[in-house]
């Protein structure tokens, strides 16, 4: 919580925000660096004049988009939820949005009481990828047989330990477990709902739905699913790869820009 979490009289709020996470580092305040949640406390700052810090859901990692991410606060200022919306998108960078302002309970937290999220990567399949969809797809001209790839996804369905789609730096590892998220407090375990790839005209896009995705997690799937469409491995490989639990089983990370934050259930 922000310093204001012991004021009397403040008042939680739940933010929904959107995002191109093109140009900036990331989720997570940095030092003489653009992010989400520094322009946040400070579109926060000029509008309600206090400064507060926003707890987003999860941090995600430079050049990665957000649909829904939500983020919590607690501010004093007696002001109405559409009005701070306005007064916020009014003041924020054109590439964030704010979906949504509501006050809810005292105990709510944004990445504490997080139940379930889900991700979405997009991959464009087409000859030549136009700028619209450029910052928001990997552009890739590999031929892909998408029913393997499907087949591979169904495997990482259910409870498994995601150690070798976990990030390769065992100290980021351990710091940021959520994908550009919070520490772990259960291991490399998590728990996978869904796992799917569809295809929409010249994108190629996979959803997941899980209660926490570990730092590159989702794309390092993708990087794999990809080594299978391209034949590279075999679909079943899958299973081998997470019995394993090393990263140097699974293939490479996919690029940020095709990664978005979805949505967050509470």
């Amino acid at each position: 919580m922000t310093e204001n979490s012991q004021l009397v009289g403040a008042r939680n709020w739940k933010v929904t925000v959107a995002y191109d996470g093109t140009d900036f580092h990331g989720w997570q305040v940095q030092p003489d660096r653009v992010t989400i949640q520094g322009a946040m406390a400070d579109a926060l700052s000029r509008v309600t004049g206090e400064r507060v810090l926003p707890q987003g859901s999860g941090r995600t990692d430079a050049g990665v988009h957000a649909r829904g991410q939500v983020a919590s606060f607690l501010l004093r200022a007696a002001i109405p939820a559409e009005n701070l919306q306005r007064a916020l998108n009014r003041t924020l960078p054109e590439t964030v949005r704010v979906l949504s302002a509501e006050i809810v309970a005292a105990d709510f937290h944004a990445r504490h009481a997080v139940v379930a999220k889900t991700y979405e990567y997009r991959i464009f399949r087409g000859e030549i990828c136009p700028p619209w969809t450029a910052r928001f797809a990997w552009a890739s001209h590999w031929l892909l047989d998408v029913q393997r790839m499907q087949e591979a996804a169904r495997l990482t369905m259910g409870t498994h330990d995601f150690t070798s789609f976990a990030a390769s730096d065992p100290d980021l590892a351990a710091r940021r477990a959520e994908e550009g998220g919070e520490p772990a407090r259960e291991g490399n375990v998590r728990t996978i709902f869904d796992s799917e790839w569809r295809e929409e005209d010249e994108l190629l896009v996979y959803r997941v739905r899980g209660n926490g995705f570990l730092h590159y997690m989702v794309r390092n799937l993708v990087g794999t699913f990809v080594d299978v469409g391209r034949g590279q491995i075999a679909p079943e490989d899958v299973a081998r790869i997470l019995e394993a639990r090393s990263r140097s089983a699974a293939g490479a990370t996919a690029p940020a820009r095709g990664l978005f934050l979805d949505s967050v259930e509470y």
